[in-house]
């Protein structure tokens, strides 16, 4: 997610990341040209927004370390996963405004998508700051967090599911005869071109399905079997699955 963001910032100096790891914090600096707080107390004195990125089980530590640091005019913006603002509230108290986030993987190709929550108090402009920043490394949406489940099985686990999809479409290229080499550059091209022309075009995906199957041609061949399979209902299976289980751990 850092470099995503961080990339995409004109000025990198103007972010600052805490580090435990002294290794870790030599390589941020050269890498990104980012300052590197020493503590968590110098960046509570230097930042007004701050980015959770840590386990689930470290937040309450990380609140106990903070307790008093974090004031009013600090907003946290949370990509912890399952961590909703209420739990949030409880370990950060009252002072701090909270922002929850839920990103995906492909920030880091600057294609990402974040679901974005703000809590109790959070103006508008350090929200519009926050989607700013994330909107360097992809698209942002406002949704009621209510909704995370099922943004984080759609978006957040959805990479991996569209990595499983092109894996199986270059393993049958291969039992069509082709190269590995040339079947994993024939599938995710075309999955990437599609994803960036559909993305760009706004076309409606029925029609565009529609236009590419021409009656009696190869690709209706191929719909009609995903027609007469359960395709549609193991999608829909797969991410009610992740979606309970984004619930189950929040």
């Amino acid at each position: 997610m850092a470099e995503g963001i961080i990339s995409a910032m004109e000025d990198p100096g103007r972010a600052s990341v805490v580090e435990r790891d002294p290794e870790r914090r030599r390589y941020l600096a050269k890498k990104y040209g980012v300052c590197v707080a020493k503590s968590l107390e110098d960046l509570a004195s230097e930042a007004d927004i701050i980015f959770l990125a840590v386990r689930p089980q470290d937040v309450a530590d990380i609140a106990a370390v903070t307790r008093g640091l974090f004031v009013s005019r600090h907003t946290i913006v949370s990509i912890v996963a399952g961590k909703k603002l209420g739990e949030l509230r409880k370990v950060f108290g009252e002072d701090p405004c909270l922002v929850r986030v839920m990103p995906n993987l492909c920030l880091r190709a600057k294609a990402g998508m974040c679901a974005i929550c703000a809590g109790e108090g959070v103006k508008r402009k350090h929200l519009d700051a926050i989607i700013a920043i994330l909107g360097g490394a992809g698209e942002t949406i406002e949704l009621d967090e209510r909704h995370f489940d099922a943004v984080t099985a759609l978006s957040g686990s959805g990479p991996a599911y569209f990595a499983y999809m092109e894996k199986a479409m270059a393993e049958a290229g291969v039992k069509l005869g082709l190269p590995p080499e040339a079947a994993r550059l024939l599938a995710g091209q075309t999955m990437y071109g599609t994803a960036k022309f559909l993305r760009e075009s706004g076309v409606d995906l029925g029609e565009f399905i529609s236009g590419v199957a021409t009656k009696g041609g190869t690709t209706a061949a191929g719909l009609e079997v995903l027609e007469k399979s359960d395709f549609g209902d193991v999608v829909a299976s797969t991410l009610a699955a992740a979606a309970k289980r984004s619930e189950e751990l929040g």
